[in-house]
């Protein structure tokens, strides 16, 4: 947290705690690619990361950029009704138009984070359902 500007500092710490608190069990937190990270560690599924093998499946990381806080949910880059179901309650909630790449949430502002989504968000995908993602996307 020392390393993350002050700007961002409340609101990242705050998203790392939302994401600690809903994320189902079963997944780990970590460092990862120098972000927080949240994997299906080895014990779960010794197979890995096939880019990286011996390396747990990534699924969800927070890191500070420069310009914004990303959220990268690779549960959202999987399933596609879970990518609807979050662009619709964002599009509710939030007063902003959504910032977001294939995976990526951006968030360019602090006053508009919504949490709460990103509690329910990070709570819709067990890592077995994950990994079965995970592996259909492979073939």
């Amino acid at each position: 947290m020392e390393q993350v500007e002050e700007k961002w500092r409340d609101a990242f710490s705050q998203l790392v705690d939302v994401v600690a608190t809903n994320i189902p069990d079963g997944f780990e937190q970590t460092m990862q690619y120098g972000m927080v990270s949240y994997v299906v560690p080895l014990t779960a599924y010794p197979d890995g990361y096939h880019v990286t093998p011996n390396t747990p499946l990534p699924f969800i990381s927070l890191a500070v950029q420069k310009r914004h806080i990303a959220l990268y949910h690779m549960g959202i880059y999987a399933d596609p009704t879970l990518l609807s179901w979050f662009q619709e309650e964002y599009a509710k909630r939030v007063p902003t138009k959504l910032n977001m790449g294939k995976s990526c949430i951006r968030f360019t502002s602090t006053k508009n984070i919504p949490f709460d989504l990103i509690g329910q968000l990070v709570s819709k995908m067990t890592p077995a359902q994950w990994i079965s993602h995970y592996e259909e996307a492979k073939k």
